[in-house]
């Protein structure tokens, strides 16, 4: 795998359209050169963000993305009801899915009413299925973000989970973020992804940046361990989420 390629923006409004056509346009190569286009979503400021910027970014593509080839899952999930203001998919479901059609068949989300151990068994079934013949499934597409701690999904610094080695989805039920119920991609799925990209932004996350893209602790923080074996990372940042960093970046003056 090579290197890390970081990619950095004046603000957020600048990062999110670059962040919209880079996905465009892996989900057109996905589609040309796999048939379809598997995706994998995480929370937080990603979904407000890929809300208002991708739409209009379809909207503009020529030709437009053929969505009906996507299939789309999330990094991780919180196990509350849909309607909640937790729930990952209830978000996408309210904010994008409205504005984009994706198959409902090819979202892939969990049973919030069952107990978090079962949920997860089952989200692993579901993603088997729709990856017949493939030991770890290979998404096309993370879509990533960290907290100020380091953490990524539901994989928090210094957990057991980040040990895990044989289950693909894993369930947590003591996440030191509320709520303490979730399922959460593993290192092993996640290390299988054609590509992986980080959005970062704010000065909140820039130690934990700076720790993940520079440091060399024997104890890296779980973004540092996102490593796709076969594929690439980007990171998108924005200055405030860039600030403590030596490194030499991309700078976008658009």
């Amino acid at each position: 795998m090579a290197g890390p390629r970081v990619r950095v923006f004046p603000s957020a409004e600048e990062l999110g359209p670059a962040l919209a056509s880079a996905v465009l346009g892996r989900a057109a190569q996905a589609v040309s050169s796999r048939g379809r286009f598997a995706v994998s979503v995480s929370g937080g400021g990603l979904v407000p963000l890929l809300a208002a910027e991708l739409p209009a970014a379809a909207a503009a593509a020529r030709p437009g993305p053929d969505t009906a080839r996507w299939v789309l899952g999330f990094c991780d999930e919180r196990l509350v009801p849909f309607d909640s203001p937790d729930s990952t998919c209830g978000l996408y479901r309210k904010h994008l899915f409205s504005k984009i059609s994706i198959p409902n068949n090819h979202v892939i989300t969990i049973n919030p009413t069952l107990p978090v151990e079962e949920a997860a068994d089952k989200y692993a079934e579901r993603l088997r299925e729709l990856f017949p013949g493939e030991n770890v499934p290979v998404f096309d597409l993370l879509l990533l973000g960290i907290g100020p701690d380091g953490h990524t999904c539901s994989l928090f610094p210094d957990h057991p989970l980040l040990q895990e080695q044989n289950k693909i989805i894993a369930p947590i039920s003591d996440s030191p973020k509320p709520p303490a119920k979730r399922i959460t991609m593993t290192l092993p799925l996640l290390n299988a992804a054609h590509c992986a990209m980080f959005v970062v932004t704010g000065e909140s996350k820039a130690a934990a940046l700076k720790d993940i893209l520079e440091g060399h602790s024997a104890n890296p923080l779980p973004a540092a361990r996102i490593q796709p074996v076969n594929g690439e990372i980007i990171w998108f940042i924005d200055e405030a989420a860039a600030s403590k960093l030596t490194i030499e970046v991309e700078r976008s003056l658009l």
